[in-house]
């Protein structure tokens, strides 16, 4: 619970309904605001902040302490608001579902610093929460079937570490992991990964992966383009429980 928000808005006599007409957002939005975990976009915290006569690191002030990268933190925001998550990758394990040191592996020799690494790998452990609130999100993981059997520098332990922490989260009520199975041959996820978030208000927001910074998108028409390939990439993919079989073999065969 989000004690601080509570007592501000008590304080200025102000409610969920109020601030949502106040903010332009739907009020049971508002109302998650004092849940735990769930942050306002930027830009409706310094509303909110103003509104309640507070500054924004007394009501929330766990952003001051953000860890990722400034280039990812709007695409965080949006993250926690999701209502569903729907995430491609081909070559990685999704960020959500990683353990610490699958997600070190993956950023071993970039041009980082021991502190930036750990703050990145800290920030994607933490984004992981949303999975396990009292309403998590769906969501609905396709990877390429190869990414099992993916060797991370030669650490079987770790990749064992992480199949079987796959195997834990898809057996989530609020998560579908698909494997796209490694004969499909030439599909539409070559083109690379991406997200499609879902939010409170029906609208769709994407973060899109690449060699250089990931974007994040939000024209409408653009993100109708990503929906409709991940359609075409789903249909691709094996059925949740056959997937899961898939998932344990592959754990098994690092043991």
């Amino acid at each position: 619970m989000n004690h601080a928000l509570q007592a501000a808005m008590a304080e200025a006599g102000e409610t969920a309904e109020s601030l949502a007409a106040q903010t332009g957002v739907d009020p049971k939005t508002a109302a998650r605001w004092i849940s735990p975990g769930r942050v306002p976009q930027p830009r409706r915290r310094v509303a909110i902040a103003a509104l309640l006569g507070r500054d924004v690191g007394d009501l929330w002030p766990d952003v001051l302490r953000r860890r990722e990268p400034q280039w990812l933190r709007a695409w965080v925001d949006w993250e926690r608001e999701a209502t569903a998550l729907r995430w491609f990758e081909h070559t990685w394990v999704p960020g959500l579902l990683q353990t610490e040191a699958y997600a070190r592996a993956t950023l071993r020799g970039e041009a980082l610093t021991p502190a930036e690494v750990e703050d990145i790998v800290a920030s994607r452990i933490e984004r992981q929460g949303i999975l396990h609130r009292e309403r998590p999100p769906l969501l609905v993981a396709v990877m390429h079937e190869q990414v099992l059997y993916q060797s991370a520098y030669g650490d079987r332990e770790l990749m064992r570490e992480q199949v079987k922490h796959l195997v834990e989260c898809a057996g989530l009520p609020s998560v579908q992991v698909l494997i796209v199975p490694r004969g499909v041959g030439m599909y539409p996820g070559l083109g690379g990964p991406f997200i499609v978030a879902e939010l409170p208000g029906g609208e769709h927001v994407a973060h899109v992966d690449s060699q250089a910074k990931a974007q994040i998108v939000n024209d409408a028409s653009e993100v109708a383009t990503l929906n409709r390939r991940w359609e075409r990439i789903r249909s691709e993919a094996f059925p949740r429980s056959h997937s899961l079989d898939l998932i344990r073999e592959a754990a098994r065969s690092w043991t």
